[in-house]
């Protein structure tokens, strides 16, 4: 398999050449863990759990290693844990389990390594002394800050200028700071916060060495494949490059890989506007967790993404009908297959999903019309291998349209199919008729097979 990726770093789609094909690596930023993950932080999850997915698939699910990093100290963090009148980790722990139970809710496979910021101080406290004796950064009363003018390349990321930096822009409490694109490495200790003792004084990391220390522990000091959303471009992937390649004189990463962002209803989505939707609260309303990864992955991964209910809909219908596929095959024996070609290769393309999708509707097409027994069994077999490697029909068929009504419903919908089952039966056609049309109304298809009656949501 022929994998192509879209650098960010060159601006070019390139093949993906590994390192080591046996031991392939990919660190992507997860979440700070101070409230609930919104529907933009399911993006990138979502995204490179697929690439995550592609990467088994081509070199063997024991050869890949990804990363996925909790920030559990942030200013957020250290807020939130004030109004509430707890420690820190009483509030990560809490945001942390439920960023994680969301992300399984949309298909997202557990992360070889889940590192917290908290448990690699001593590696960032490493790093920085590190820069401080190579004259990259410098210590002041308010911390320890990364000299960008020490870094020749930087801004080679984002393709900013020295002029148009604005990374470290004069915040309250960095006024000693030498320049005001100098960014912090380590904050001084103030009252009342969590702080660790370092050479260079008692303090807490700041965000960005963070994950280079993270890296550097868990995958080694250049890796694969290094992801995020479009947003950390710049500063904070441009500050990673800077201090992680300063110290160590070799890439960080190989390829550099960012999601688009979402927007709602059009509008860029904002918690200073309102108009976020967390994932806890799509779930909450009834939207299946299937439904919101295959709306995250309707689009282009680079492509910005317009999130609305209309999108959530078309996801539904078109997991419908492939959850309607499966119902139809739900008594035949799949045969062992892979994905097909044309599918793969839409993937491999930069993770082309729309291409993807479409390739997945053919096959549910075939599905649909395949008569003889070996015909289904293959077609059966194609569609599992193409759903699995896309995140998708993880369910039961007939829990999945089961789930997409309520309880009661449900058993109203079960005891309306009995009592067609049992007019059939007495050949009381006009029963039957009856009971299907009722059912009709409340939106709901009845296909009658050899080993009995399922029923599914009507398109």
């Amino acid at each position: 398999m022929d994998i192509r990726l879209t650098n960010t770093l060159t601006r070019r789609k390139e093949p993906f050449v590994p390192g080591d094909p046996k031991r392939v690596t990919m660190y992507v930023c997860g979440s700070t863990v101070y409230n609930h993950p919104h529907i933009g932080n399911a993006r990138p999850a979502v995204v490179f759990d697929l690439l995550f997915r592609l990467l088994r698939s081509a070199y063997g699910a024991d050869a890949v290693l990804y990363a996925s990093n909790y920030t559990d100290i942030d200013d957020k963090i250290i807020k939130a844990a004030a109004q509430e009148g707890v420690p820190i980790n009483v509030i990560t722990d809490k945001f942390a389990r439920i960023y994680r139970d969301d992300m399984s809710a949309l298909g997202v496979l557990a992360p070889t390594f889940e590192p917290r910021a908290t448990e690699h101080v001593d590696g960032m406290i490493v790093l920085i002394q590190r820069l401080i004796e190579q004259g990259a950064a410098y210590v002041v009363p308010s911390g320890v800050y990364f000299s960008v003018a020490a870094d020749a390349d930087y801004g080679k990321l984002s393709r900013r200028a020295q002029d148009e930096l604005q990374a470290g822009a004069r915040v309250e409490g960095e006024d000693d700071k030498r320049h005001q694109s100098d960014f912090a490495l380590w904050k001084a200790s103030k009252p009342g916060e969590p702080s660790w003792e370092a050479p260079f004084g008692q303090g807490r990391p700041g965000w960005h060495i963070e994950c280079s220390a993270m890296i550097a522990a868990q995958l080694g000091e250049t890796i694969d494949i290094h992801g995020g959303g479009l947003d950390l471009v710049f500063p904070h992937h441009e500050n990673e490059i800077a201090q992680s390649e300063t110290a160590h004189d070799h890439p960080l990463a190989r390829v550099w890989m960012h999601n688009g962002m979402l927007t709602m209803d059009k509008e860029k989505m904002s918690k200073s506007i309102g108009n976020i939707v967390t994932v806890r609260e799509l779930l909450n309303q009834g939207w299946q967790g299937e439904a919101i990864r295959w709306a995250l992955l309707s689009g282009h991964y680079r492509a910005p993404l317009d999130w609305s209910d209309d999108l959530l809909q078309q996801a539904q219908a078109s997991l419908d009908r492939l959850y309607g596929a499966a119902l139809r095959l739900k008594d035949v024996a799949a045969e062992t297959a892979e994905a097909p070609a044309a599918f793969v290769e839409a993937l491999a393309d930069d993770l082309n999903t729309p291409a993807a999708i479409a390739e997945l509707s053919a096959l549910i097409t075939n599905a649909n019309n395949a008569k003889k027994a070996a015909e289904q069994a293959k077609a059966k077999g194609e569609l599992l291998a193409a759903a699995q490697l896309l995140g998708v029909l993880r369910h039961d068929p007939q829990a999945w349209f089961r789930d997409s009504f309520s309880g009661d419903e449900a058993a109203e919908i079960d005891a309306l199919v009995a009592e067609r089952v049992a007019a059939r039966a007495a050949k009381n056609w006009a029963e039957a008729d009856r009971i299907r049309d009722m059912l009709a109304k409340k939106g709901v298809e009845v296909m009658d097979g050899p080993n009995g009656s399922t029923w599914r949501r009507k398109g």
